[in-house]
């Protein structure tokens, strides 16, 4: 499954992935995002998450322009306990170091209750950790297969 949110003027700005194989939601921002786009956009991958029964993500917002900050508090406050109650219980997101969504990022990641957090600076090391996460989760016996 794979789809894409596009803007008022036709420019995707975002596209959600299933990755069957670590079975988690993959998201890509492109682009400036408005507050509305930063909304449908998130409301979208969690809805994604809750349907494919996981409970990872892992955003990319390194093509992303500018802060998503107007955001954050709204983040914060309404989705973050929306998506754990969805059943997200790990996020990784990517962004480019020393960028104005960096910064956001780590405010997110500072401030975020509902699910583990971690900001990193490249793929690799976000799909690691997530996966670490995953096995340490198996190990546990908290994991279920769907």
């Amino acid at each position: 499954m794979r789809s894409e949110l596009v803007n008022a003027f036709g420019n995707v700005y975002l596209t959600i992935s299933l990755d069957h194989d670590n079975q988690w939601i993959q998201a890509t921002w492109q682009g400036y995002s408005t507050p509305e786009a930063v909304r449908t956009g998130m409301e979208a991958y969690t809805e994604t998450l809750e349907e494919a029964d996981y409970n990872a993500m892992l955003i990319d917002t390194r093509s992303m322009v500018g802060s998503w900050s107007h955001s954050l508090e709204w983040t914060l406050e309404e989705w973050a306990p929306e998506a754990a109650k969805a059943g997200l219980q790990y996020y990784a997101m990517v962004v480019n170091p020393e960028t104005f969504a960096e910064a956001t990022a780590d405010a997110f990641y500072a401030n975020v209750e509902s699910f583990e957090a971690e900001v990193f600076a490249d793929l690799a090391t976000a799909r690691a950790w997530l996966r670490r996460c995953r096995l340490q989760q198996k190990e546990l016996g908290k994991y279920q297969t769907t």
